[in-house]
């Protein structure tokens, strides 16, 4: 999914300590006109930017596609970052400059790695009546950010885990493992719960953790999250208690190692200083806007109907830190 902003802010990203269980609360981000979706962002923000790679947080719906419109993005740039495609209702179709051509279904993982430079589009499809799921970005480090982009699909089995279901669609998590290629240690799942149910998850101390919740109102490591927020621990349990309480729980479990590096991030692109950004943007506007140059530094999208999305403008003052 692109961030359809017209005018992103630009967030140079560093990770923080903290203690106990830090809430973060989504803002609703407008993807286009009246009947575009929207979108609930609960990562970046001032508040917290990374959660190991994780980057960007973007969940919607569930939504009336004959009432909302849909997803419909058109042919976009991505660098420095990998896209994580997961649903829980609906279908949609994606299609990249590397000639992937795949339908993201529910409990299926698209994982899109952009490296130096990808477009893709995202449209859901005609037999779509409800779209439902959640977009998530991965910041490569430096020595893979300027790696060839390419394509995967994985479909996790669902383990029982006591009373929980689980689906490791990125990493390790109660003896399931995901062959989705990460460049940093990192986790992704997602966690069912009957109502009344609790789980204790035994998970890698060195990472840090954020439990989105899209359905219920669990109480994690002690601590009441209310549906759509999204709970932040820091690196240092072994384990991680989820309670389901009185409505059956549904929420996707991210985390990983500290990622140690500072990035800067605007509309599409993650890079690692104001001059990069610049950069990229100019060869979108060249290669993906004006030329639609197949051999440009973004490719080439083929079988999308319709124009590719320009950049916004450039803020008038140079991309630094927040706060």
């Amino acid at each position: 999914m692109s961030n359809l902003e017209r005018q992103p802010g630009a967030v140079l990203c560093e990770a923080a300590p903290a203690d106990g269980v830090e809430l973060l609360e989504p803002r609703d981000v407008p993807l286009g006109g009246p009947r575009a979706m929207s979108v609930r962002r609960t990562l970046p923000q001032r508040a917290r930017s990374l959660i190991g790679a994780w980057c960007f947080l973007d969940h919607y719906g569930p939504d009336d596609v004959r009432i909302q419109g849909g997803m419909h993005v058109p042919p976009h740039p991505h660098t420095g970052l990998a896209t994580v495609s997961w649903l829980f209702a609906g279908e949609i179709e994606h299609r990249d400059s590397t000639g992937a051509h795949a339908l993201v279904r529910p409990g299926e993982l698209n994982l899109m790695t952009a490296g130096r430079g990808i477009q893709h589009s995202e449209v859901s499809t005609d037999a779509v009546t409800m779209l439902h799921g959640a977009q998530l970005w991965l910041a490569l480090p430096d020595a893979h950010r300027h790696d060839a982009p390419f394509f995967e699909r994985y479909v996790p089995e669902p383990v029982l885990f006591g009373a929980a279901t689980v689906r490791v669609f990125l990493g390790s998590l109660v003896g399931s493992t995901s062959t989705a290629t990460t460049f940093t240690p990192l986790l992704g799942a997602q966690l069912d719960l009957p109502a009344g149910a609790s789980v204790e998850l035994p998970v890698d101390p060195r990472f840090e953790h954020g439990l989105l919740v899209d359905a219920g109102a669990p109480r994690f490591e002690g601590h009441a999250v209310a549906s759509g927020e999204l709970a932040y621990v820091a690196p240092g349990r072994s384990t991680l208690r989820v309670e389901a309480t009185d409505a059956p729980l549904r929420a996707l479990l991210i985390g990983g190692e500290p990622l140690g590096e500072r990035i800067v991030m605007w509309w599409n692109f993650v890079g690692r200083s104001h001059d990069e950004i610049v950069e990229y943007r100019a060869k979108w506007q060249a290669d993906g806007i004006a030329r639609r140059d197949p051999a440009g530094w973004f490719g080439l999208v083929e079988g999308f109907d319709g124009e590719p999305l320009p950049a916004p403008e450039l803020p008038n003052v140079r991309l630094s830190a927040r706060g």
